[in-house]
């Protein structure tokens, strides 16, 4: 897990709130792995808008991991006041805990989710392998890089995007997805905890062919490496949609409520919602989306979570222990 403190105090002559305190706030964001930049540029922002707002000063500290792994951490005691997960199920856990009230998911705007993302590939500079959908990450000799999904949100999402693919391509026959399936993570080399380190082992450590990403993340990589890697969308990925909410228990005892929904509503401003382009996550504004049809493939046929039948569902049918994953990784 990584902290990052961030500390802005802003200039501004906002007249203060008649429920907020001017004196120094602080609050934690526990998020997962890939979102370290997003919420170093957001955090300025917001620190500039609830000073103005309130002309109270705030602090934002950053804590970062796989996205599974920092959910168990809230429920064993890292006092989050907010929690930007890699998915409902993650925050579904933490309310289980009794820490998040339920009906959470409608606090706010499009089931608390203020930016989405998707599934697609990081390979090697003129693509070697020839790596142009999911049918080539099954092949002899492919050198895969995906995180674990026990630990790791994304690689849910990798997996689930994966599935269905194979899905679609044998008609719902699962004794031949599975077996699809089992191909793919054979050809798996590394299964890092969180989708950053799977990023930095592809990237920086210069391991596998192809590493399954979050597009934000491939993103990042290309523009740190121009000249190394390129972005492969498959014929088929899936609508991720990375979830928020604020941890009622904790902000109540902190007495940070006001400030910490604050923080997750700013994320569907116009401010909040270009930051997020910006950091190569899709808006949940559509008009603002349509200002990076540039940059995504806006195109690309994307399957949702409900065509597993909810996180739930799916997290039980796939990923608890005993699940599916367990049972095509451990042959």
């Amino acid at each position: 897990m990584v902290l990052i403190a961030v500390t802005v105090t802003a200039c501004g002559t906002g007249k203060a709130s008649e429920t907020a305190s001017t004196d120094p706030v602080t609050i934690t964001n526990v998020s997962y792995d890939p979102t370290r930049e997003l919420y170093e540029a957001y955090n300025v922002e917001f620190a500039k808008y609830w000073k103005e707002k309130t002309g109270q000063d705030v602090t934002v500290t950053q804590s970062h991991g796989g996205s599974g792994k920092q959910a168990r951490s809230v429920v064993e005691g890292n006092e989050a006041d907010v929690v930007t997960l890699a998915l409902a199920r993650d925050i579904t856990a933490i309310e289980d805990a009794g820490l998040i009230n339920e009906g959470w998911i409608d606090e706010f705007d499009l089931n608390s989710s203020p930016y989405t993302s998707t599934i697609v590939f990081l390979v090697r500079k003129d693509n070697p392998k020839n790596i142009k959908d999911w049918d080539d990450l099954v092949k002899e000799g492919v050198n895969v890089i995906t995180p674990n999904p026990k630990t790791s949100g994304g690689a849910c999402w990798n997996f689930l995007a994966a599935w269905g693919y194979a899905d679609k391509k044998y008609n719902g026959d699962t004794a031949q997805i599975k077996d699809f399936m089992t191909k793919l993570y054979n050809n798996v080399s590394v299964l890092d905890s969180g989708a950053r380190a799977a990023t930095t082992t592809f990237v920086e450590n210069g391991q596998g062919d192809v590493l399954i990403a979050w597009e934000n993340e491939a993103y990042l990589s290309v523009k740190e490496y121009p000249d190394q890697f390129e972005i492969i969308s498959p014929s088929l990925s899936i609508l991720a949609q990375p979830s928020v909410a604020v941890v009622d228990e904790v902000a109540a005892e902190r007495g940070t409520e006001e400030v910490s929904k604050a923080y997750l509503e700013y994320l569907y401003s116009d401010v909040g919602q270009r930051i997020a382009g910006d950091n190569y996550y899709r808006p949940s504004n559509l008009e603002i989306l349509k200002e990076y049809k540039d940059v995504f493939d806006l195109n690309l046929k994307l399957i949702n979570i409900d065509d597993f039948g909810g996180w739930d569902k799916a997290y039980t049918d796939y990923f608890q222990d005993g699940g599916i994953f367990d049972e095509i990784y451990n042959k």
